[in-house]
């Protein structure tokens, strides 16, 4: 869609941050290059070093999510992935209700749940399917949020919830919502009956057919398989 759309495409290899060839590193040296010479400016948005990442969530997401609730939400809880929504909603509603609950959920291979478990930005064990999630170190829009419920959330726990929603709801969505729904339901259980928790369904899951609806790449990842998306259909051609 970027190509079509008149973008020239730079795939770069998945290297960690602290590897200079890391796609963050490259976009700011790209970003630097083009400066010169592009006549309408170069913004590079640095959306993990940004400050700005978390205003919208502070005027906007926050106080939507308050609204709505009546000001009854007990708890919040999401995935990280520049940390901007968890950053500004967070701080919102803590303003508005200062025992609320924060809660975090974070897919095998990133290093959140370790921090706030445990106070060390160590990756976990595994990796994940999801995309989009999974900081790898403390940056600025972070350091200074509390989570008091962190979790570490399995593929084999979120990928069903997606398949289930999509089935009994008609709701497509993506990986990183289905790793939210899972802490949603893990804070639901902590708490107990009777409070009010908000989430966010991040995107749609036509994002990633090829993974997340690929029944030969779920059963490489050892993934459940629902069976309507392993179920053939026969389409009959029209009548001329």
């Amino acid at each position: 869609m970027l190509r079509l759309c008149g973008a020239e495409l730079v795939e770069v290899p998945a290297v960690p941050y602290s590897n200079q060839n890391n796609y963050q590193h490259v976009g700011r040296r790209l970003a630097d290059e083009l400066r010169k010479n592009e006549p309408n400016g170069v913004i590079f948005a640095d959306q993990w070093n940004n400050l700005d990442n978390r205003r919208p969530h502070y005027v906007s997401t926050g106080p939507e999510i308050w609204q709505q609730t009546d000001g009854k939400v007990d708890a919040f809880i999401c995935s990280i992935g520049t940390g901007g929504t968890i950053a500004g909603v967070s701080t919102f509603l803590r303003e508005m209700k200062k025992d609320i609950v924060i809660g975090l959920a974070d897919p095998r291979g990133a290093a959140m749940y370790n921090l706030f478990a445990h106070g060390e930005a160590k990756p976990s064990e595994g990796g994940s399917i999801t995309e989009g999630i999974g900081l790898g170190r403390v940056t600025q829009i972070i350091e200074d949020i509390t989570i008091e419920k962190p979790y570490l959330i399995e593929d084999s726990e979120a990928v069903p919830i997606i398949f289930d929603l999509l089935e009994q709801e008609g709701l497509c969505l993506g990986g990183s919502s289905g790793i939210n729904i899972a802490g949603a339901v893990r804070l639901a259980k902590d708490l107990g009956p009777g409070h009010t928790i908000v989430t966010i369904l991040a995107d749609y899951g036509t994002r990633y057919q090829s993974k997340l609806f690929d029944p030969d790449f779920l059963r490489s990842k050892k993934l459940p398989v629902p069976v309507w998306l392993t179920r053939k259909t026969t389409v009959k051609p029209p009548f001329v």
